[in-house]
């Protein structure tokens, strides 16, 4: 059983429910985006391409500045994400919120994983710890999508960090 501290360290509240304190608010709108694009794209939990979806549906601007360097299309991006990952086939899909019940083992863990990012700089979750996130993680199906186009999660990476200094300085 998790500890008292263990639990406040955690991204989410012990009912499942993710900590709206430690989020920014640009955040928690991506987060809402993810959950709109798992619906629209007929998956019946919230997985990484949702999350990357949901960052380029609500950029903020480190997100824009990473597109700019990587030169990308953020709507056209976000387009051929949403059609790669449709689902014809499925069924009646259940109401989504974000609770960790519906979302992919891999989110929690990218959340996870972008909450300690957030930890160690002593400020809230922001869209780029979670594009960071998703770019480093082991396996990441959203950097091996860049990956068959020759661009490597190192390279995604190191825009996404130039990307977050940028915007900080702005």
């Amino acid at each position: 059983m998790a500890t008292p501290d263990e639990l406040a360290d955690d991204i989410f509240a012990p009912g499942g429910k993710i900590r709206p304190d430690v989020l920014d608010d640009s955040t928690t709108r991506a987060l809402r985006e993810s959950i709109k694009y798992a619906r629209s794209t007929r998956w019946d939990s919230v997985r990484s391409p949702h999350l990357f979806m949901g960052l380029l549906a609500a950029p903020d601007r480190s997100i824009h500045c990473w597109g700019d360097r990587l030169g990308a299309d953020l709507p056209r991006l976000l387009e051929q994400f949403a059609e790669l990952f449709h689902q014809d086939e499925a069924e009646d899909l259940p109401p989504m919120t974000l609770n960790r019940e519906f979302l992919s083992d891999n989110v929690i863990r990218l959340l996870r994983e972008a909450h300690q990012r957030a930890n160690d700089n002593r400020r809230r979750v922001t869209p780029i710890d979670l594009l960071i996130s998703l770019f480093t993680t082991p396996n990441s199906i959203v950097a091996e999508c860049f990956e068959r186009i020759g661009v490597t999660p190192a390279k995604l990476t190191e825009l996404a960090v130039i990307a977050e200094q940028e915007s900080a300085r702005r």
